[in-house]
């Protein structure tokens, strides 16, 4: 049997509940002069038949048929009397801003780089939303979708968020070697094009931030490297990475070795291309200086490649990656 109710209210204790049903299930009878109690912050929407009539904003009412005109017009059309219960739902629909909200996405999705072709990125970040429209909101989360709680909505909201997400990159992101630059027009493009849908819901999209694209580990291992040689359209800047990064390798393999005849060698070799880089270093100044201060010819940075191809400085793929594209000068 249906609760008979004479005073409808929800205290929100917590700050966080986007919707509050009364009653949790079935239908209430509400009597006519019951008292409504709407805080600050809140709407109260009636709900009848899978449908939002008449909404009540922040004060305390008498229900009657003046002020519940939908609900007074249904009674009287089933020649129920003035005095006569009405059943109905009621949601108070919580109207304050509702921050640090978190999406994510529990599977990585598929993003065509341009670059590296096909990869697999996950994504994480924050939303904050406001109910704009309580009736389209109860309307459409409710009536449609059966959600109550704040915990269902959340996860819808998020469903909706990682959904649009693969477009939203594969129009705005190109590579994931821009990401760090990226980060905030991402972000408010996102925003953007996601307000349709919060729209469409009675919802305000009010801030959405991407705090992480991530990539598996071997897309990362290239991004360190593309990262660690941004200055690699500069042949001289290049060559002293390449050999820094060698006597780096070289210190380390001598300090594990030990005493050992390994040791000797690694300190050998550490010695050998500590002694050639202020020469191969002096001999690019030179070279830069040389005659009326042109700059060195493709040809030359193609002798210097060769150089720390020979003394095992850079792969032979290095080489041959640098090599087709100072070819294209020549």
């Amino acid at each position: 049997m249906p609760k008979l109710m004479e005073v409808l209210e929800f205290l929100d204790n917590s700050g966080k509940t986007m919707v509050k049903r009364l009653p949790d299930d079935g239908t209430a009878e509400i009597k006519w002069g019951a008292q409504l109690t709407v805080r600050e912050s809140q709407e109260a929407v009636f709900f009848r038949d899978g449908k939002a009539l008449d909404i009540f904003k922040a004060g305390r009412h008498v229900l009657q048929t003046q002020n519940i005109p939908l609900i007074g017009k249904w009674v009287t059309s089933f020649g129920y009397g003035p005095k006569s219960p009405f059943r109905a739902e009621v949601y108070f629909v919580g109207k304050q801003l509702f921050n640090n909200l978190k999406w994510g996405t529990s599977e990585p999705i598929l993003f065509r780089d341009s670059e590296l072709k096909m990869i697999r990125i996950r994504s994480f970040g924050i939303f904050s939303i406001q109910v704009s429209d309580s009736m389209l909101f109860v309307n459409k989360i409710v009536g449609t979708k059966g959600i109550y709680n704040n915990g269902d909505i959340e996860d819808y909201l998020k469903n909706i968020i990682v959904s649009r997400l693969t477009n939203i990159l594969g129009d705005e992101m190109k590579t994931v070697f821009d990401m760090p630059s990226s980060f905030n027009d991402l972000s408010l493009t996102a925003r953007i094009k996601l307000q349709a849908d919060f729209d469409g819901l009675g919802l305000s999209l009010h801030d959405f931030y991407i705090n992480s694209i991530s990539v598996p580990d071997d897309v990362q291992e290239i991004i360190d490297q593309r990262s660690g040689m941004s200055a690699i359209g500069n042949m001289d800047e290049f060559m002293k990475y390449k050999v820094a990064m060698s006597l780096e390798n070289a210190s380390q393999n001598q300090g594990a070795a030990g005493d050992n005849m390994g040791s000797g060698l690694g300190a050998g070799m550490g010695l050998g291309m500590g002694f050639m880089m202020p020469q191969m270093i002096q001999q690019s100044m030179a070279s830069s200086v040389q005659g009326s201060g042109d700059k060195e010819t493709a040809i030359d940075k193609l002798k210097k490649l060769k150089e720390l191809l020979d003394l095992g400085i850079i792969s032979q793929d290095e080489f041959n990656q640098k090599k087709s594209k100072l070819m294209d000068q020549i």
